[in-house]
């Protein structure tokens, strides 16, 4: 498997399980879960089980297209990984220009806005063009 599918399955699959870590009540990496709400949602409260769990599967599938390791048609391959490099492009590009605050119900706190145009908007971008780069072959 080439490299740049390794990195951007690993990533994906990576950040799905700080997820799942997450909805099970952990604050990591942050000392307590107020931080951490803070920090990954810009909120006072971390998103609830549902919702961690529903991001994690998202990405937990979204890597395991990228690695190719999950044995549906091409097409339909195509169209979800397609589908998962949008949906990162889409918040990649607001966090990157702080307009985040426009795909959620909720005015995210400056620290969540700082961390997102610095951080956040990056990684979902690069991940936008690693699925992109998988579904060449």
């Amino acid at each position: 498997m080439r490299i740049d599918r390794v990195a951007t399955a690993g990533t994906l699959i990576g950040i799905g399980a700080l997820h799942v870590i997450w909805a099970t009540g952990s604050s990591f990496p942050m000392s307590n879960r107020s931080e951490l709400a803070d920090t990954i949602a810009g909120t006072q409260d971390v998103p609830g089980t549902a919702e961690c769990l529903t991001v994690a599967a998202a990405l937990g599938v979204s890597g395991l297209l990228v690695a190719d390791a999950v044995p549906i048609s091409a097409p339909v391959r195509q169209v979800a990984l397609a589908c998962a490099a949008s949906v990162l492009a889409i918040r990649g590009l607001a966090g990157l220009t702080g307009q985040t605050h426009r795909l959620v119900p909720w005015t995210p706190s400056p620290t969540f806005t700082a961390i997102d145009r610095k951080y956040y908007g990056s990684l979902c971008v690069a991940l936008a063009v690693g699925i992109g780069a998988a579904t060449r072959k």
